[in-house]
């Protein structure tokens, strides 16, 4: 069947249509990566969003249920300039189109691909739409114009309960924005005890579950808009070591009296190099974000920059030259080929054992450890 991206500047592209065969609107974005669409699908991040594929086949390898960042896709729409239908791999369970059609997810393929990003590259993203309908572009033109793209993506993609995957090691609560299953799998392989709440807990509650750490996730659209969250996030800096990754990057950044901005297309594939500035070494990064942190409003906060984007030399990382606290714009917990930037959860645990062998115990603790110890002592007198 045939199908019809529209932008809203009036451009069509007419391809033939895969997945479902609703219509959608959202936001058209591309992604660099030559591999890992099923965790580009299943990403929270994208919620909302149109994603290009620039990589030419994509469907090849089929759908595993072993790849998901998410338990469901979070995409409005899927475009790509050849579609396998038919996957070739051990591992694959089902194929691409299955997946787009179970969730109810338009794709069209067969189209310029490398025009489309040349476009969102030098104009900008903008709002598109997939339809299979005959209607008149002018029809289509008018109801995407009128069209406002919501801003609630995390309150979509956030858990609405709190759930934990225990651990014998230091308690990690993970404020979810739209977390991807990676992140946790980090903590849970060096034994963490992760408490993952959702993105409006406050925190009172946060203090409640009694944490050594926190993490602030990843997740979709503009950090503005969940001022609640930057307002609990500046009300526990300083009492818990924090991390933030991408959404939580922005978040901390703001919390802390820096500024953020939307870029004109954004960083979305595995390829982005970083430059770490204390060691010059350069890491090979997965992103996704529309976002980042204004370099100039830095100045003047308690942060400092400790990574840059070797391409556009955009803020990849922060960290307070007081608190323990510290972030970075890019994902360490994907692996777009390297596992180099692992090595940042080490870090945030080493920072929490630290601030924990530092702090004063509680005059209660420092009773009860001694009641222990006089205990062992006439056990073995």
């Amino acid at each position: 069947m045939q199908a019809r991206l529209v932008l809203e500047d009036g451009t069509v592209f007419t391809g033939k249509s895969f997945g479902s065969q609703a219509e959608s609107i959202g936001e058209v974005v591309f992604n660099t990566s030559i591999t890992g669409y099923q965790e580009v699908l299943s990403d929270p991040s994208y919620c909302g969003q149109i994603v290009t594929m620039t990589y030419p086949l994509i469907g090849n390898y089929g759908i595993s249920r072993d790849d998901f960042e998410a338990v469901r896709p979070f995409v409005h729409g899927f475009i790509v300039r050849e579609h396998e239908p038919y996957p070739s791999n051990w591992k694959a369970e089902y194929s691409l189109d299955n997946l787009l059609k179970e969730f109810n997810i338009p794709g069209i393929y067969d189209i310029d691909t490398r025009m489309l990003t040349r476009k969102l590259r030098y104009h900008g993203v903008m709002k598109g739409m997939i339809t299979t309908s005959s209607l008149p572009v002018p029809e289509l033109l008018d109801r995407l114009r009128a069209t406002v793209l919501p801003t609630d993506q995390v309150a979509r993609v956030s858990t609405k309960q709190i759930f934990t995957a225990p651990g014998d090691g230091e308690r990690i609560v993970l404020i979810d924005f739209g977390s991807k299953h990676g992140i946790l799998r980090h903590l849970v392989r060096r034994g963490c005890d992760v408490v993952v709440v959702p993105h409006n807990t406050t925190a009172e509650q946060i203090r409640r579950l009694r944490p050594d750490g926190i993490l602030l996730s990843n997740g979709p659209g503009d950090p503005k808009d969940v001022p609640y969250a930057i307002e609990t996030v500046r009300q526990l800096l300083g009492e818990f070591p924090l991390l933030g990754i991408c959404f939580g990057h922005q978040i901390f950044a703001l919390a802390c009296g820096a500024e953020t901005v939307k870029m004109k297309f954004g960083h979305r594939g595995g390829n982005h190099p970083v430059k770490d500035l204390r060691s010059g070494r350069c890491y090979i990064t997965s992103q996704n974000h529309g976002y980042t942190v204004v370099e100039e409003s830095v100045q003047g906060t308690d942060l400092e920059i400790t990574h840059i984007n070797n391409n556009d030399k955009s803020v990849e990382g922060l960290r307070h030259k007081i608190l323990p606290a510290f972030s970075v714009q890019y994902h360490p917990e994907a692996a777009p080929g390297p596992y180099d930037s692992g090595y940042l959860f080490d870090e945030f645990l080493e920072m929490i054992r630290k601030v924990k062998a530092e702090r004063p115990r509680p005059p209660r603790q420092i009773a009860m450890m001694a009641a222990r110890k006089g205990d062992a002592q006439h056990a073995q007198k």
